[in-house]
């Protein structure tokens, strides 16, 4: 038996050995996929298979970096350099720099992420005099996405009334002359956003019958990690470049389906043996992750929806905790339940921070999170948020670097032609940008004719677009004979960037240095890490282009000691030993928005499957009764998908409500009660009658009012007298010390200095204090 073979089960090693033809993985949450896919790779090239002639595409480029590492310590580095393994969007703009002038763009086109995008989109918004209000440029460049993910080219949007109509009923009658205005300038400035990474590739393999073939020759054995979250465009690359030989092998789950918004297709999953012939299907069940009850649990959830594959996912993994589900009185109390919680499970069990994680549905949750955890002093990192490459004094310098790389990049000219400030005001920049728009030419075009044109400015203005264009020009120089760190620290030195940062001499300026000097130390290392890559350079396109297509999971999480706190759709693929899922609300998490159709219901319940399936050891849920949205406290009430788990896999923690009507009545006004006439066995406490069998709505409220000790020992600990100097700790405000005590009766107070809240005077009637000594 071949050593690499050896730590696969029978399950994971049947598609791994299958060689040819088109086959199916369905791997359940934590149960090998990725190994399966690296060994399937490695078994391949170990059976004579050319790696030039496989094609592998992940969910992300830090996957796909992990795979060929570990496929290198099996066939040898050398080999494994030859693979084409990344993303979708990494392969595809590599093809389309090979063939780029097929379809009219340069080779070092540019790659507009998404605030490029939506900046340009703002742009044309307001030139064509459109109401900002009515056409919000963040729903017109996802409108415009959605169109491309679906090949809806400009051309095919005008062809069919339906779209036009459906824009004119929401009062958005001008957006296909925003689509293809969008389309022209982006073409004229050398850019593709990344929608158009995969639609300009479609339209390469269906327009250019040769380029199709040459690819489909290259690639006879393609692998697709992550199936389930292709979209219609992916859909139909995979397709064409598999379509002649068929050596097809697409593993996925579609319980995993989560990213319908991105225009994912549940149905290329579900449909793939209709697409192929003869399809072999294997199924990956065995869970190596989670303990038997997060297992469990998350199969009595998932079972809940109609539109799946069969599949039993089990484990044999230690029976572990139940999932604990809390009901708390608002976020803060959330927040301080959830902080209060990884300290002392950090305590018990002499646990990293990086060992835990707190997933929401939505980026506003994590605010009441970072407040409770900063006042534990526990350090924590937020995934998704404003990435390194968005502060503005990193996209000040990769504006200047891809202006070098492409002149033509306009909103890379208009982000660096005044910054720092060289006296090029907004009328100049706005008359260099008609006349571009009027000669058909870029800006930077214009501006390196200037002599030639008359765009009505005077000569000193003149003077300072030739020096802005003689700096590119030298910066373009040396960019032919350096690589891409040399070329970054002469922009950084040389444009007087650093200088006007130095400034700046306040803690965020220093930070903004830092941050600079931190993106030359990762071009740095970009550099001499593509030493170690066959036909790479370290030149400063494959600089720019590795940013651009970076995904947000490619940094390392866990990398250093802090919580991770993130979106749920950012943890999937991702695993900790402890878990907590916070806003198990209705509308919330399901969410409001998705709640219209079953598929949208099926879609959030996946994401709750891919939430549980998170955690390794242990699982908590939260909820709240009330929560702030959108400034104003609402009642909230807990989610349906608490309900559907299975009850023998949750242990509720909900303690009993502390509320108890004051009678305004005396009870001794009624007299007594004759129960003689009552039968004379009492039922036991939160049980109905033997005769009757509770309903369902009975039995939620009795689990949501169950007590539990923790609610006891806080019953027990409310003292009844307090002495100067003594040691008392409260639920909210932990350890402190009495200072003062005044007042008699209902009304005494008691001073207490708090390590957490500071000084606080609380009435001891209502204060719920343990005494410590």
């Amino acid at each position: 038996m071949i050593d690499y073979l050896k730590g696969l089960n029978d399950a994971q090693r049947a598609p791994v050995l299958q060689k040819d033809g088109a086959m199916i993985v369905i791997a359940g949450a934590g149960s090998g996929k990725t190994r399966v896919l690296t060994m399937r790779i490695a078994h391949l090239m170990k059976n004579g298979v050319d790696p030039f002639n496989i094609l592998s595409l992940t969910f992300t480029n830090k996957a796909a970096k992990e795979m060929k590492k570990r496929i290198s310590e099996i066939v040898g580095a050398s080999e494994a350099k030859n693979l084409w393994m990344g993303t979708f969007h990494s392969i595809f703009a590599k093809i389309l720099r090979f063939e780029a002038d097929k379809l009219g763009y340069p080779s070092n086109f540019t790659i507009y992420d998404t605030q490029d995008s939506q900046s340009l989109i703002r742009a044309i918004i307001k030139e064509m005099h459109l109401d900002k209000d009515v056409y919000k440029y963040k729903q017109v460049y996802s409108r415009i996405s959605s169109y491309k993910n679906s090949l809806i080219t400009v051309k095919a949007y005008f062809q069919n009334p339906e779209l036009i109509e459906a824009d004119a009923m929401a009062k958005r009658p001008r957006l296909g002359d925003i689509y293809k205005e969008y389309v022209e300038r982006c073409f004229k400035a050398g850019a593709m956003d990344f929608d158009d990474l995969l639609l300009r590739t479609n339209e390469l393999l269906n327009r250019f019958p040769e380029v199709l073939n040459k690819y489909q020759n290259r690639f006879k054995y393609i692998l697709v990690d992550e199936y389930q979250d292709t979209n219609h465009s992916q859909y139909l690359i995979v397709r064409a470049l598999s379509d002649k030989f068929q050596n097809i092998c697409v593993v996925g789950d579609d319980a995993q389906s989560i990213y319908a918004f991105r225009g994912a297709n549940i149905n290329n999953i579900l449909n793939f043996q209709r697409d192929y012939d003869n399809v072999e299907m294997y199924r990956l069940e065995q869970n190596y992750r989670s303990t038997k009850n997060i297992v469990n649990a998350a199969n009595s959830i998932i079972d809940k929806n109609k539109t799946k594959l069969d599949k039993v996912v089990w484990t044999a993994n230690d029976e572990g905790p139940k999932i604990r589900v809390n009901r708390l009185i608002n976020d803060g109390e959330e927040g301080r339940f959830v902080a209060s919680s990884i300290f002392e499970n950090k305590m018990e069990h002499q646990l990293r921070n990086g060992q835990f994680a707190i997933l929401y549905r939505t980026n506003a949750q994590s605010r009441a999170m970072e407040d409770a955890l900063r006042k534990k002093d526990i350090p924590y990192r937020i995934y998704g948020g404003l990435s390194f490459y968005q502060r503005k004094e990193i996209k000040d310098v990769i504006s200047y670097l891809r202006l070098i790389a492409n002149p033509n990049d306009e909103e890379a000219l208009k982000r660096v032609i005044n910054y720092p400030t060289r006296g090029i005001g907004q009328t100049t920049i706005d008359k260099v940008a008609i006349a571009a728009n009027h000669y058909k030419r870029s800006m930077f075009e214009v501006m390196a004719n200037i002599d030639k044109v008359d765009i009505g400015v005077n000569t000193g203005t003149k003077n300072k677009l030739k020096n802005f264009v003689n700096m590119i020009h030298h910066f373009q120089i040396l960019n032919k004979e350096s690589d891409a760190f040399s070329v970054a620290e002469a922009v950084a030195k040389k444009t007087g960037l650093i200088q006007d940062l130095k400034k700046d001499g306040t803690p965020e300026g220093v930070a903004r240095i830092e941050n600079v000097e931190e993106l030359l130390n990762g071009i740095k290392d970009f550099v001499e890490g593509q030493v170690e890559l066959a036909d790479a350079t370290g030149s400063l396109a494959e600089f720019l282009e590795d940013i651009a297509l970076a995904t947000d999971m490619d940094k390392e999480v866990g990398d250093d000691d802090r919580v991770a706190l993130m979106t749920i759709h950012l943890a999937k693929g991702l695993e900790f030993p402890y878990v907590y899922i916070v806003g198990m609300e209705e509308d919330l998490f399901p969410s409001a928005m998705s709640m219209n159709t079953r598929s949208e219901l099926e879609e959030e319940r996946r994401l709750f499957y891919v939430a549980l399936t998170r955690a390794e050891k242990q699982a908590y849920l939260t909820y709240t009764q009330s929560r702030y949205r959108w400034g104003k406290l609402i009642d909230a009430e807990p989610s349906r998908f608490i309900e559907e788990i299975d009850e023998q896999y949750i242990d509720w923690m909900i303690p009993q409500d502390d509320y108890k009507y004051k009678p305004l009545v005396s009870p001794d006004l009624w007299g007594d009660v004759d129960k003689s006439k009552f039968r004379q066995t009492k039922p036991k406490k939160g049980t109905p009658p033997p005769s009757h069998k509770p309903t369902d709505e009975q039995l939620r409220k009795l689990r949501r009012l169950r007590p539990t000790d923790a609610s006891k020992e806080v019953q027990k600990a409310a003292p009844i007298s307090l002495s100067e100097g003594q040691m008392v700790e409260h639920m909210r405000f932990g350890k402190g010390k009495v200072i003062k005590i005044e007042g008699v009766g209902q009304d005494k107070k008691a001073e207490i200095d708090f390590e957490n809240g500071g000084l606080k005077k609380l009435l001891l009637r209502f204060a719920k204090l343990k005494m410590l000594d």
